[in-house]
């Protein structure tokens, strides 16, 4: 057979063509039509405010708690009271043994010199009860540091940002102050 196709340039022709006809199906099957995801549209759930995809470290309106099927298990007692009390939430979600993950805990952890800063290190296997704030700030992997802004910033309504791998303490720092900015911002234009 191999000979028949070395000697034949009319067969290694028809080979070469069935083995583009086959990549090119592949190619068209593999592409897709953009039709296997659904967006999630409509408005907002009586009680809930819309989370939208945004890009990391910006500021993200945390969904209202709800109750029923499919709701998160409510927030731990001393998360839930820093935010009553109007301090900024750090929460660090970490992976033990991350060479990223010590690193960022440290410079976490630098932040006790903010009288009105609550910081909670969390462990990645113990997130699900943090999961109305992961959840609703889209927190997809580790190490993640969510700076939840005071209570009294944005009129009782939790808004979140979210920074993904290692941070320095002036980086932690300059979150947890743009958390609880209270001032005007402007539109950025070119």
């Amino acid at each position: 057979m191999r000979e028949k196709l070395n000697d034949n340039p009319l067969a290694q022709a028809a080979v070469i063509g069935v083995l583009l006809l086959c990549a090119g199906v592949f190619a068209m099957t593999s592409m897709g039509g953009g039709g296997g995801e659904e967006e999630e549209g409509g408005g907002e759930a009586a009680g809930t405010a819309v989370v939208a995809s945004v890009e990391a470290g910006s500021p993200t309106d945390l969904p209202a708690p709800s109750t029923g099927v499919g709701a998160p298990p409510p927030l731990p007692g001393d998360v839930v009271s820093a935010y009553e009390a109007g301090e900024t939430v750090v929460l660090l979600f970490v992976r033990d043994g991350g060479i990223d993950d010590r690193r960022v805990t440290r410079a976490v952890d630098s932040l006790s010199s903010f009288p009105s800063a609550a910081i909670f290190v969390v462990p990645a296997s113990r997130i699900s009860r943090y999961a109305a704030i992961a959840q609703g700030a889209d927190v997809n992997r580790v190490p993640a540091l969510v700076v939840v802004s005071p209570k009294g910033v944005d009129h009782g309504v939790p808004r979140a940002s979210v920074h993904y791998g290692y941070q320095s303490f002036a980086s932690v720092e300059q979150a947890v102050i743009d958390a609880g900015y209270k001032g005007r911002t402007l539109p950025y234009h070119p």
